[in-house]
């Protein structure tokens, strides 16, 4: 080495010695860059969180408050009697109404908490002491996909950044090697498509990635190159030729997301074997969740919950599962109540205990908020003869671990289980309970575009405190 006038020569021991902490200090410059590493996770917490990562059970097409969590006796009581003689009917999504609907199932008290849950529900309801039933639930739009848009982003409107974008945003992730904000596609895509998990006018790179249980878990993430080396050597060509770009026309973001999304998927190629192959799972696990079920969609269900608590372990901020194929149709029974809401159960039910008991025994659940949950209920009353219409003036949805107390219900539905009643809960709060369990202010939480601060509870919301331990 020559500095000057003066020579210096070291033995390459010696200058690992010289420069070992200038390599400690480059490596930690590089983990700075990283929310997860450098504590800014920390410092955007507006106060202290009770979780760190949300599960959301996306029970799509609209469970039935009244065969689910929410028992009405006076359906039993006035069966098949003309609801117009009880109550003003509003208007139904398809006007046919029918005759009041008494619940096919029975409801059995569970838990030390006694809440009633249907027979539709028995393993789900060995876990009710973990879990917050909210039976006061509305939404603001009676139609799939207008109501799917608005449980996801707060917005009836298609364009706006889902949940998942926006607690990825405001949290960074955990995770070098996987997105932060995860779809687990069970076979069913919801009306509204892939936008409501879209990352809006958020950075594109905050999107929901959609992964499927089973083989490579997501499309073309195996290396197409014939060795590594080649890889590498086109990605770095792809990223000088995105530099040359903005260098020519500015920061864009979609060329910052192609960046960051060609470097993630590089790290995914390593991770995502790993992370799809349950063979290190245990045999009392597998059957815990399902595995070993004869329904296939149980067992479909059973791995994107069991890959669900893989992506948490792994530091994934937002994992939403979507519901599996029962070859008749989602929780949108307008006909065949009794049969196609047993298969959506029956899918559902062991997968989703398999999962509160399995994040429980490892310690994830104190730190997971897990949300269950449709984009609106049903009516008390037939449509025809034996199904539901949609129904956006009173449904449930529950929410378990994560800062919420369990064992507990909250909000009230009429006598008919139709109109909510008492502590009326909209998906705004909902939204805005979800960022308060993750230490987030949701009136702070804002994103400056189109001249306003926008938030995903825009200029509504409020906590449900009643629901937080």
């Amino acid at each position: 080495m020559h500095c000057g006038q003066f020579r210096y020569q070291f033995t390459r021991r010696q200058m690992l010695q010289q420069c070992a902490n200038g390599f400690g200090a480059a490596a930690l410059t590089a983990l700075l860059q990283d929310r997860a590493f450098s504590g800014v996770t920390a410092e955007r917490t507006h106060f202290p969180a009770k979780a760190k990562n949300v599960i959301f059970l996306y029970m799509d097409g609209g469970p039935s408050q009244v065969d689910t969590f929410d028992p009405k006796p006076m359906l039993s009581k006035y069966n098949g009697k003309s609801p117009g003689d009880f109550f003003k009917v509003e208007d139904t999504q398809f006007d046919n109404v029918g005759k009041v609907l008494e619940s096919p199932w029975k409801f059995k008290a569970y838990g030390e908490s006694g809440i009633p849950v249907s027979d539709l529900f028995p393993q789900v309801g060995s876990c009710i002491d973990d879990i917050a039933v909210i039976r006061s639930v509305v939404s603001n739009f009676p139609e799939h996909t207008f109501a799917n848009y608005f449980l996801h982003t707060g917005s009836g409107l298609q364009g706006r950044p889902s949940m998942g974008a926006w607690v990825n945003y405001g949290l960074g992730t955990e995770c070098q090697n996987l997105p932060g904000f995860v779809v687990i596609n069970g076979g069913l895509i919801p009306p509204g498509g892939l936008d409501c998990f879209n990352s809006g006018f958020l950075p594109a790179s905050f999107q929901g990635s959609v992964f499927k249980p089973g083989g490579s878990g997501i499309a073309n993430v195996e290396r197409q190159e014939k060795t590594s080396r080649t890889q590498v050597e086109k990605l770095k060509l792809m990223q000088q030729l995105d530099r040359f770009k903005q260098q020519e026309t500015g920061r864009h973001d979609e060329i910052d997301s192609a960046i960051s999304n060609y470097e993630l998927a590089y790290k995914m190629q390593m991770a995502i074997p790993d992370l799809m192959s349950f063979e290190s799972e245990s045999k009392p696990t597998l059957e815990l969740y399902g595995f070993n079920e004869e329904y296939e969609p149980t067992r479909t269900f059973a791995a994107e919950c069991l890959l669900a608590r893989r992506l948490v372990e792994r530091g994934v901020r937002f994992v939403e599962l979507t519901c599996p194929n029962v070859k008749g149709d989602r929780w949108d029974q307008h006909s065949n109540l009794k049969l196609h809401h047993a298969n959506n159960a029956r899918a559902v039910d062991q997968p989703i205990a398999g999962l509160l008991k399995d994040l429980k025994q490892r310690g994830l659940l104190d730190s997971t908020l897990v949300i269950w949950g449709g984009e609106f209920g049903r009516t008390p009353f037939a449509q025809g003869t034996n199904g539901r219409d949609h129904n956006p003036f009173g449904f449930t949805m529950w929410m378990a671990g994560g800062g919420v107390k369990g064992g507990t219900t909250y909000g009230t539905t009429d006598e008919w289980g139709y109109k909510v009643v008492e502590n009326r809960v909209e998906i705004h709060d909902i939204h805005a309970t979800m960022l308060h369990l993750l230490g987030l202010d949701h009136t702070r939480s804002t994103f400056r575009f189109g001249g306003r601060d926008m938030r995903l509870t825009d200029v509504h919301g409020h906590v449900v405190h009643d629901v937080i331990a």
